[in-house]
């Protein structure tokens, strides 16, 4: 078997395969978190048996000041678009969870971008451009793909706002480090991505009983 048919199973299987099979048997699954942290458990693993990967290309930020003022005003356009369409879709949702829980939000804004965001970007950027890369022949494919598979996972939140706002972030994230090779700044935009959708009434998209601990916590 040829390498890019492995690895052509392999990134099936992995961003398509997996999350499908939580979809579909929740019920075989205690915790989704259970069964893929092996999963990021083995990719972790591949980047540290990588001659290539350094870690200190995680906190690597050379990014340009007109970047940043490009992406700090895409930011501010999209919580505006955010606040928008919650207000007028789904008007008691809005702010819904640090008016509900201020002590759960404030702990979701401090630990969210700490792991979660983390994780992923070193996941969808690191090790899936490293290990993906002889896969697709043009670079803008593999900035699709890793879009298209960090929008796939999203489908154990039975949620296609989440599947849709996710493939959209997914790509414009992997475009952002394809041109920068910094995953530290698309891991600081994520983070503030994701603090804006919980903050501003998205966050039920993204967390299936966030209700619940918003009642309990």
């Amino acid at each position: 078997m040829s390498k890019r048919i492995y690895l052509g199973f392999e990134y099936s299987f992995l961003f398509f395969g997996i999350p499908l099979y939580l979809y579909l048997f929740p019920e075989l699954v205690f915790r989704p978190i259970a069964f893929l942290l092996p999963v990021v458990a083995v990719i972790f693993f591949y980047l540290l048996r990588s001659p290539e990967f350094k870690w200190k290309e995680l906190v690597r930020l050379k990014v340009s000041r007109k970047l940043w003022l490009i992406n700090l005003s895409v930011l501010f356009a999209v919580g505006v678009l955010m606040i928008l369409a919650v207000y007028f879709f789904d008007r008691k949702n809005l702010f819904n969870l640090p008016r509900m829980n201020t002590r759960l939000w404030l702990m979701f804004c401090v630990f969210y971008p700490l792991f979660s965001a983390s994780i992923q970007e070193v996941i969808f950027k690191s090790f899936f451009f490293r290990r993906y890369m002889a896969l697709f022949r043009e670079r803008y494919m593999i900035i699709i793909a890793s879009g298209l598979a960090f929008s796939f996972i999203h489908i154990v939140y039975y949620s296609l706002i989440s599947m849709v706002l996710t493939l959209i972030m997914g790509v414009y994230l992997a475009y952002l480090y394809d041109r920068t090779k910094s995953v530290l700044f698309v891991i600081i935009l994520h983070g503030i991505f994701g603090i804006m959708a919980f903050s501003f009434g998205l966050g039920q998209h993204f967390w299936l009983d966030m209700f619940e601990y918003i009642r309990s916590f």
